[in-house]
């Protein structure tokens, strides 16, 4: 394919390894712009809108919305300057990711207390019989819950 050659819808989302349907909906969002169709039916794009719909999929990688993409791009389109709003939001973004990743350690942390009681518990339980290793869950959730809500309290 020729360097120069403008881009089919087709041609982009193949290109940037999605699908025509995405393309699309990057129009309706104003991700990409809406361009009018050749007599043929086509949107013919830029070759740099490669480049955009790429920034795109890895912005999304890193958890912003296509809405908030929308946002940032209508602003550059339009000459404005928004880094100071991608700085933010990506500080915001990262915030959000270690929080995720504190309680998922806390989570794995309680797997594995749940892990050392049901293998004792099993031990313990005739062959055959149940242990009910779930329904404990409701026991331990009931006491964890009242122990989150006072460390919630406690912060504020």
């Amino acid at each position: 394919m020729n360097a120069e050659k403008p881009l089919r819808s087709g041609d982009l989302a193949r290109l940037t390894g999605v699908s025509p349907d995405t393309i699309r909906h990057y129009e309706r969002m104003g991700i990409l712009p809406i361009l009018p169709r050749t007599s043929a039916g086509y949107r013919i794009y830029d070759r740099a809108m490669i480049d955009r719909v790429q920034m795109v999929r890895r912005a999304m990688q890193l958890g912003f919305t296509l809405s908030e993409l929308s946002e940032i791009l209508s602003v550059r389109d339009s000459g404005g300057v928004p880094c100071h709003r991608v700085l933010s939001l990506t500080e915001e973004k990262l915030h959000s990711l270690e929080s995720q990743i504190e309680e998922l350690q806390r989570t794995r942390l309680h797997m594995r207390q749940f892990i050392r009681q049901w293998r004792k518990k099993l031990m313990q339980t005739k062959p055959g019989s149940k242990a009910m290793l779930l329904h404990s869950l409701a026991e331990i959730s009931a006491v964890a819950g009242s122990t989150n809500d006072f460390k919630r309290r406690k912060r504020r």
